[in-house]
């Protein structure tokens, strides 16, 4: 039976690092990810003063089912929550809170995955509060809630160990030795105008945000922005960047969108999608008989490139969707795409159309990247899932 112990100390500072080291027993493969809390933080990446740390743990025995684990790094406000909504669809069930718990947790638990927020894990609330915790160890564990309203950590709530377990939040790739924990990460990152237009929706509709306590929180985060969660992107194997349209000449509002899947070449487990042909660099606008496109349009680019000095495999699409069905059209011409049947693509769009991004580039490629972490799964475990039960109606 896998185990996944949490470790909790008295902490310092609400700054946070990751170490995960892995380790092999006798007879038993663990996979540990270690959160330290310190003072200061290093100029250096991975590095950390302090000897309090969190440690999430997970191991099993001979034998039993091995945890995947993913990672997802972005901002604040810039969409990890729905990108994992999407993720855990993919696996069929339905992504909720643990049965019984607060309404109001962050963790989403589906039949196959659990997500769990890195977000949760702050060493201080915004009261000035000392953390406080015990050892957990066992089949379940206990793990903090933090409230993003009131800025307070709720009562912790029970967690079981997943056949897939997703962490996600501002930090998983910041230590290098996470490379030892994640069999898989994606980073979001979400351009500076794009960003503060989906944090006013977010933050004042949502959370009852002012318009100026946005600004000033974007202004004091930029420095620990740019320090800290952007230079993740470099480490990542899949990138989802979120850009303004190209399409419209001085555009200002924001509301169409391009949207690039920068896919690293030479991960394991992992092969690019691709558009038309393999390594070719293509442009291709699919609007006319088979796809309604209003203005601006919709366009589409496939490339290889250079990002950070890694070779990558780049997907585009400027513009958006009028009819999500038409997507079909879409998907036939994509290859990679690791689906299960013929459509499941457009299913998965047409099952959660009421999503952010779902009528362009965000919601596709998060849905894409979503059925490209099920094939890493099954490749790892040697273990075919079941298509979602849609598919036995498609």
């Amino acid at each position: 039976m896998a185990v996944c112990t949490v470790y909790t100390t008295r902490s310092l500072n609400s700054t946070c690092s990751i170490s995960t080291p892995s380790k092999t027993q006798q007879n038993s493969h663990q996979k540990q990810l270690v959160l330290y809390s310190s003072g200061k933080r290093s100029s250096k990446r991975g590095s950390s003063s302090s000897s309090r740390p969190w440690v999430i743990s997970c191991s099993g025995s001979a034998g039993d089912s091995q945890t995947v684990v993913i990672g997802l790094a972005a901002d604040s406000g810039c969409g990890k929550s729905t990108f994992m909504r999407r993720l855990t669809s993919v696996f069929g069930g339905a992504a909720e809170p643990p049965k019984g718990g607060n309404p109001d947790s962050n963790t989403l638990i589906s039949d196959m995955t659990t997500v769990i927020c890195l977000d949760d894990y702050h060493s201080l609330d915004r009261t000035g509060r000392k953390e406080k915790g015990a050892l957990k160890s066992g089949v379940a564990v206990d793990k903090p809630i933090y409230n993003h309203v009131t800025g307070l950590l709720d009562p912790p709530e029970l967690i079981k160990p997943p056949k897939i377990l997703v962490i996600e939040g501002l930090h998983p790739m910041f230590d290098e030795r996470v490379s030892d924990l994640l069999d898989f990460s994606i980073y979001l990152d979400i351009s500076n105008e794009v960003k503060f237009a989906w944090k006013i929706q977010r933050d004042m509709a949502e959370r009852g945000h002012s318009l100026e306590s946005i600004k000033a929180s974007i202004e004091a985060r930029k420095p620990d922005f740019d320090a800290y969660i952007d230079p993740q992107k470099q480490y990542a194997d899949a990138v989802i960047e979120v850009l303004p349209t190209q399409l419209i000449p001085d555009d200002n509002e924001g509301k169409v969108l391009r949207v690039r899947l920068i896919m690293k070449e030479g991960v394991k487990n992992f092969s690019p999608v691709y558009l038309f042909d393999e390594g070719s660099t293509i442009s291709w606008i699919p609007c006319g008989r088979k796809l309604t496109c209003s203005y601006p349009g919709i366009k589409f680019s496939y490339g290889p490139d250079s990002y950070f000095g890694n070779e990558v495999s780049v997907l585009e699409m400027d513009g958006q969707f009028d009819r999500l069905d038409e997507l079909i059209y879409v998907e036939s011409h994509l290859s990679n795409l690791s689906t299960k049947f013929y459509g499941e693509v457009t299913q998965q769009m047409l099952k959660h159309a009421d999503f952010p991004g779902s009528n362009n580039g965000t919601g596709l490629f998060q849905t894409i990247v979503g059925l490209k972490i099920r094939d890493l799964y099954e490749q790892i475990t040697s273990t075919k899932t079941a298509a979602p039960l849609e598919a036995t109606k498609a």
